[in-house]
């Protein structure tokens, strides 16, 4: 019976997991949670099945639902994303990015990227997909006043580099990044212009970000777990010549994909369904409660960055708590208090260790998915202040945490309620 008792102590883990996050202010800006509906498809047979391929145009039998499903996604999201092109199957974001680096470069090709320090992800570093693919890459030069990449900057670099693909997007992604303003770069040089949205992709889909297919990128990636609300998994969509858009599929599969996780692909479609209907009002909240956020901080003295553009036009936050003890410790302790958030380098680090950074990043995408808005994010203002300034002890502000949290304990803007984090609870009722 030693089988029984390791699967119950793996069972008993996920309660406590559970627990922890429905008693705690869960802040990271790369999380989110399901809707019920969308939870169910990871419980369903797609989990256990092989769909290599497209649709239609499968190695395995079997898979004449899958096919449907697949297909009926990719509607979905081309309705949503009002794109060309869509592809579905990456099962995470950063593997959308390793099948179009696959898809569209070769060795030793010029690209251009967001710079690391000025919160680049690390798919675009020398030391991750892009350096392992053997490209040769350049950073844009990133503004601090403005906390985006510099226009003039990324200019110049285009120009001198002639890279065959120019990439957008970022990890800290506050604001929009200049693609209006480069378009007759992008022209000049005949180049592949790439959007990242991994971080920002919910926003999009709500209409309250940037629109990066209409302002000048052909290929649009990203997560599905951070702003957009739904599974661990990736998508693509494209506004491209279809040669461009073949070899973005190609790059896929079979480039960086075998099978393509049918059942969060099926719960991306859920979670896209719901994007339609309430992607507006969610995003909108989101934005208006970092905002929110990020004012009554900077009013109780700490430094976050973009205050001359109120702070934020996206879900996340960047604070420097360096007066704090620096990020490492500014994190820890508001975890121990109930708030989880994370260390982040800040654009002054430069050449500091990602372990010991100045700052702190927060996104308000999870809060406001189980109805927290504008009053409740002065609350969480004080409870941070009052955390990091060692106001209270970590037990006091945990009590206060508990007490905010137990008013929200339902997913919102979704079809049904559940409550949230309590999903084992759920799977007895299925």
């Amino acid at each position: 019976m030693d089988y029984l008792n390791d699967a119950l102590k793996i069972r008993e883990m996920a309660r406590r997991h559970n627990k922890l996050f429905k008693n705690s202010l869960p802040m990271i800006a790369s999380e989110n949670i399901m809707s019920p509906l969308a939870m169910e498809m990871l419980l369903t047979d797609f989990g256990f099945r092989y769909a290599e391929g497209l649709p239609h145009h499968r190695y395995y039998q079997g898979n004449e639902i899958v096919d449907e499903m697949e297909e009926y996604t990719v509607e979905l999201l081309k309705k949503l994303f009002r794109s060309k092109y869509a592809d579905p199957r990456p099962i995470s974001g950063t593997v959308a990015n390793m099948g179009i680096i696959y898809g569209l470069t070769r060795v030793g090709d010029p690209v251009t990227v967001p710079d690391l320090s000025g919160g680049g992800h690390i798919s675009a570093a020398r030391f991750g997909a892009v350096g392992m693919r053997g490209l040769d890459s350049t950073a844009y030069p990133y503004d601090e006043e403005t906390m985006t990449v510099d226009p003039d900057g990324a200019r110049k670099i285009i120009l001198e580099k002639k890279p065959k693909l120019a990439l957008f997007g970022q990890s800290v992604f506050m604001f929009p990044a200049p693609l209006r303003e480069l378009q007759d770069t992008f022209q000049e040089v005949g180049c592949r212009v790439w959007y990242d949205g991994a971080h920002v992709i919910g926003l999009i889909a709500g209409g309250k970000f940037q629109d990066p297919l209409r302002e000048g990128a052909e290929i649009l990636s990203g997560s599905t777990h951070k702003t957009y609300p739904g599974p661990q998994h990736g998508m693509v969509m494209g506004e491209c010549e279809e040669g461009v858009w073949k070899s973005v599929q190609k790059g896929l599969f079979p480039g960086v994909l075998s099978n393509h996780h049918l059942n969060t692909m099926a719960a991306l479609a859920v979670t896209t369904a719901e994007m339609l209907e309430f992607g507006k009002s969610y995003a909108s909240d989101v934005i208006d409660n970092a905002r929110t956020l990020g004012e009554e901080l900077n009013s109780l003295g700490f430094r976050v960055l973009g205050e001359k553009r109120g702070f934020t036009e996206s879900h996340v936050l960047a604070v420097d708590v360096s007066d704090q003890g620096g990020g490492r410790f500014a994190a820890e302790r508001l975890e121990k208090s109930g708030i989880i958030m994370n260390k982040n380098l800040l654009p002054r680090d430069k050449g500091k260790k990602s372990q010991d950074p100045s700052g702190i990043r927060i996104g308000t995408q999870e809060l406001t998915r189980i109805g927290m808005g504008k009053g409740e994010m002065k609350e969480v203002a004080a409870l941070i202040h009052d955390s990091l300034m060692g106001n209270e002890s970590e037990e006091s502000i945990s009590s206060r945490v508990l007490e905010l949290k137990s008013g929200f304990d339902e997913v919102r803007y979704c079809y049904g309620k559940l409550k949230a984090y309590e999903y084992i609870e759920l799977l007895k009722s299925l």
